[in-house]
């Protein structure tokens, strides 16, 4: 199978399959991002999220795939580094503000710094028919944070911590894109990049929430945190695994910018599953989400 990626890797067939990886990594994330902030304290359910991961992936890296080497050990490495970063300014933010506000900000923020970093580094470029796409995308993600921001009863002061911290994962979204992009595409089979990332890049919340969990005097029960951990690790393979794939076999720029979508399908969700409200401007804006995504696609 990692054959037969490489082989498709910038033809016209794997840039569909990118396409199709992205979407599917949008909806991934959409439901991962519900899943760590959802009732639990947002460190404890990141934990339970890695935890879960190096329970499915731990065996597949150790016993199936090759051990990283040389070159691919040290970017893994850099991988921890830079995640545990994204993770802990994630749950920075959750533990501030909504999730309705944080989000579109993250989601927002990370397509924009993405495409720079891609040209830079992967040259690629876009046309102005893209860019046009990319700004009704982020333009729009970030107006939806807008509307959700003055729509909420909020602590204003805690708010404004969480926009930073929401702005400063936004960065880190874009960092890890680029990173990982260049990353999966030094080893040999993308697969067994895949399995070392995800083992090596959930060693550090698990330990991280277990002392948070010891610290607390009203203590959650572990059994709900262990089944939301092990639903989010499978979603987390989807939405990371599929992304970066999809930076294997086409342009990482677009990538970024159709994983972003994700904030279309986020607000999907809470109206279908969870009963909550959309409303005439939300849907206008998640329009302007969907239309940018469909320029940006259609412009390359």
């Amino acid at each position: 199978m990692g054959e037969f990626l490489v082989g498709i890797a910038g033809t016209p067939e794997g840039a569909r399959l990118a396409t199709l990886l992205a979407l599917m990594s949008a909806v991934a994330h959409a439901a991962f991002g519900a899943l760590q902030k959802g009732r639990h304290d947002p460190w404890l359910s990141r934990g339970a999220i890695d935890a879960g991961l190096i329970v499915i992936s731990a065996p597949v890296a150790l016993f199936l795939v090759p051990w990283p080497t040389g070159q691919v050990a040290v970017l893994l490495l850099g991988a921890l580094v830079i995640h545990f970063a994204y993770k802990v300014t994630m749950a920075l933010s959750y533990e501030r503000a909504a999730y309705t506000v944080v989000y579109p900000v993250v989601r927002g923020t990370g397509p924009l710094v993405t495409v720079l970093a891609a040209s830079v580094i992967f040259h690629e470029h876009f046309s102005v028919v893209q860019w046009l796409g990319v700004s009704c995308l982020s333009g729009g993600i970030l107006m939806l944070a807008w509307v959700n921001l003055h729509e909420n009863d909020i602590d204003l002061r805690g708010m404004k911590i969480g926009l930073l911290w929401a702005l400063a994962a936004g960065i880190l979204v874009a960092i890890y894109t680029t990173y990982d992009a260049y990353g999966i595409r030094q080893a040999t089979d993308p697969f067994t990049f895949l399995a070392w990332f995800f083992f090596i890049t959930a060693l550090d919340f698990p330990l991280l929430a277990a002392w948070r969990w010891r610290a607390m005097t009203d203590r959650p029960a572990l059994g709900p945190l262990f089944v939301r951990g092990l639903v989010g690790s499978f979603v987390a393979w989807l939405s990371f695994g599929g992304v970066m794939l999809a930076t294997r076999l086409d342009k990482v720029g677009e990538a970024a910018v159709l994983r972003e979508t994700s904030t279309v399908f986020a607000a999907l969700i809470g109206w279908l599953f969870l009963g909550e409200h959309v409303g005439k401007r939300r849907t206008a804006l998640m329009g302007l989400v969907a239309l940018g995504a469909v320029i940006v696609e259609m412009g390359g």
